[in-house]
């Protein structure tokens, strides 16, 4: 009827409602940029969902590229400082001995990912949400614990990682220590103010300095028949520094934080499509789910390439010079010294910089998306802060908790490393509530995991186990 005005809805954030009650605001009021800025075009018609593999074949490159999204972005937030201080480490000490995690770990991942994707636009909901309907709230509360902590310390290691890049950048004029807080603020900033498309968009092109190591790979010329050896025969120890190393790997490739952040992205993309709704999003169509499994795997690839390379570089430079432990971004900035020479420190620092801009953001959302699916309230990264301020003042107080680890004398490649092995241990127990989840015919339909996807699942459960426990028993021992 004209004039008639719909109801408005009460507020759903907690803390609004708790010390200001007040209606809900309208859908477009609700999102960041909105009118054309952002999330919505002009009419109010949505501007992003998920192009299919054939309007991608019909559209060309242009139609590929869009295709590409939530499983690009997760790739390539893969390879944060986290992972880029990981690989360095493993090239330095093992050589070529863990070039073959590379093959091992691409399929397991890929496999990881799409799941947690196809439970996403199966059920609609992220996967807290789902974790927290199927099992029992103590345990999905435990394995989120673990998540939040595990985060929490990555975004430490991380601010300081890109603050030793800013460091290196300014040839150690100014302290890293001095740099954290200003990246934490600029972080903090693009969250709260920023889309997340907008970050992407900045931060995106800093990461392609990570692919200086697959070009350094050919200066250095190293011994082919080695590299082969390394790549298809798995070399294995049952030393303590080895399985740490191998837990290490394994827990930065397959990290917990990118399996909420799959699913919490997946679901973002159905709203930005106009399913506001939880019963519009539940079920996806054929096409859709090959479009994003060609999206996940293209990125896995792309993220295992670039570690790939990283673990060879180190190895030639580094290993092969008999420098076999890393231990300040310096040194692990000199192996891109055979491409960039004088200045493969900046080459190095630039994508520190990049990685870790484009991974923080996401680690904090992740672990606020998880928190907040498993608490039942209301939040995303595409929401205003005025309308959703419980969501980002958990994002804000994961950042404040990185920075304050920071000033307890960490250094900042051991944190790194170390952040790896904590998310080798904390993504077995997840995996195994994912890979169940995804098995149930109940809660996925026509969409449960098949054959295939139940094999690479339970083999990436079953290696992240193993390893975990044989690096408990190998430090129990010594």
């Amino acid at each position: 009827m004209p004039g008639h005005k719909a109801p408005r809805r009460s507020v759903r954030d907690p803390l609004l409602r708790a010390l200001r009650p007040q209606p809900e605001p309208a859908d477009d009021e609700l999102v960041k940029g909105h009118r054309g800025e952002g999330d919505l075009a002009p009419s109010g018609t949505p501007q992003a969902g998920r192009t299919t593999v054939e309007e991608a074949r019909r559209r060309g490159v242009m139609g590929w590229l869009q295709l590409l999204g939530p499983g690009l972005i997760t790739g390539a937030s893969d390879d944060d400082p986290s992972g880029i201080g990981t690989y360095s480490q493993v090239g330095s000490q093992f050589g070529y001995g863990l070039l073959w995690s590379a093959l091992f770990t691409f399929p397991l991942m890929a496999a990881v990912q799409e799941l947690c994707a196809r439970i996403a636009l199966q059920t609609g909901v992220g996967l807290g949400v789902s974790l927290r309907r199927k099992f029992p709230t103590a345990v999905v509360g435990l394995a989120i614990a673990g998540l939040l902590i595990a985060n929490t310390i990555n975004i430490g290691a991380d601010l300081g990682a890109v603050a030793a890049g800013g460091s290196l950048i300014s040839g150690n004029r100014v302290s890293a220590i001095w740099l954290v807080a200003p990246v934490a603020l600029v972080i903090v900033g693009l969250q709260w103010y920023a889309t997340y498309a907008t970050i992407f968009n900045v931060f995106k092109w800093l990461t392609v300095a990570l692919f200086a190591y697959v070009v350094t790979a050919f200066f250095v010329h190293p011994v082919l028949l080695d590299v082969v050896r390394g790549t298809l025969v798995p070399h294995l120890e049952l030393s303590r520094d080895f399985v740490t190393a191998l837990v290490a790997v394994l827990g930065t490739t397959i990290s917990p934080y990118l399996f909420f952040w799959q699913a919490s992205s997946e679901v973002d993309e159905l709203r930005a499509a106009g399913k506001a709704t939880e019963s519009g999003r539940r079920g996806v169509r054929r096409a859709e789910m090959t479009a994003a499994r060609v999206d996940i795997v293209i990125g896995m690839f792309f993220s295992q390439l670039v570690m790939y390379f990283i673990i060879l570089t180190s190895a030639a430079v580094l290993h092969a010079h008999g420098k076999t432990q890393v231990q300040t971004a310096a040194q692990a900035a000199a192996a891109l010294s055979p491409l960039a020479g004088p200045f493969a420190f900046l080459v190095f620092a630039l994508g520190m910089i990049g990685a870790g801009l484009l991974a923080m953001p996401i680690l904090a959302a992740s672990a606020t998306y998880a928190l907040k699916e498993f608490l039942g309230f209301t939040g995303s990264l595409a929401s205003r802060p005025r309308y959703r301020p419980t969501f980002y003042l958990i994002l804000t107080a994961a950042t404040a908790a990185g920075v304050a680890m920071n000033f307890m004398h960490l250094d900042p490649i051991r944190a790194l490393f170390w952040t790896a092995v904590i998310n080798g241990v904390v993504a077995p127990p997840l995996l195994v509530l994912i890979v169940l989840l995804g098995a149930d015919r109940g809660v996925m339909g026509k969409r449960v995991s098949g054959r295939l996807s139940l094999t690479l699942s339970w083999i990436a459960a079953a290696s992240m186990t193993i390893a975990a426990l044989v690096m408990l028993a190998t430090m129990i021992v010594h």
